[in-house]
């Protein structure tokens, strides 16, 4: 395929512009990587389309020998194309998981809890929110000890910037069992919420958990 320009290069593509910017034979030939020495890969991959009139249900059906009767595709290519329509068959199964929306810090010590349930060692986690506060994901920043652990703001708001994050929400656990934050738990805190802003990303709360509940400096009016 060199001879497209890299903005028709299917790979090329995806990187520039992302996955839905693709046709169904441009996502095939990222699969297939080449073609034969008539066709290029975007060629093949549509003549096999044509051949299922371009249905990828019916192209679904195909199996490794049904493919390696078009010219270019051996079996391992063959294998790559069925088993990106039996996962893409799959996923159609699968429900999409229920978003959590987080309106409190009892919803986020709800959500949170049963990663720090029991934990005899500190850890640092965030949790990722969207725009409208629905949880994206959540991440461990550090683990460290019964006294301690770091909350690195690199770490903490490279994966919030990776994750296309609008809120986080800090949390880290104390196994001692008491909830009060430490200064150095305020001084951090403070620190992230201005970081934060710099970054238009808002730090909403720092949960302090224990196993028999938690402590948010939101709620205490420190953020």
């Amino acid at each position: 395929m060199k001879d497209l320009s890299e903005d028709d290069r299917p790979r090329e593509k995806l990187m520039l512009h992302g996955r839905r910017h693709l046709s169904d034979a441009e996502l095939i030939a990222i699969l297939i990587r080449a073609g034969n020495t008539t066709e290029n890969a975007i060629e093949l991959s549509q003549r096999i389309l044509n051949a299922y009139h371009n249905n990828l249900y019916e192209a679904g059906k195909a199996s490794v020998h049904d493919l390696c009767q078009f010219n270019g595709i051996g079996e391992a290519k063959a294998l790559a194309i069925v088993a990106a329509l039996e996962l893409g068959r799959r996923r159609n199964k699968i429900h999409e998981p229920k978003t959590i929306k987080i309106l409190s810090s009892k919803d986020i010590y709800a959500h949170i809890r049963p990663v720090f349930l029991d934990l005899n060692h500190e850890e640092f986690w965030i949790v990722i929110l969207n725009k409208a506060n629905f949880v994206k994901g959540r991440f461990m920043i550090s683990k460290g000890g019964m006294a301690g652990t770091v909350a690195d703001p690199k770490i903490i708001f490279k994966i919030a910037l990776e994750q296309n994050a609008a809120n986080i929400v800090l949390m880290h656990n104390h196994p001692s069992g008491n909830l009060e934050p430490s200064a150095e738990d305020i001084s951090v805190t403070k620190k992230l919420v201005a970081a934060g802003l710099m970054l238009d990303l808002h730090v909403l709360d720092h949960l302090i958990i224990t196993n028999s509940g938690y402590y948010s400096l939101a709620d205490e009016g420190i953020i």
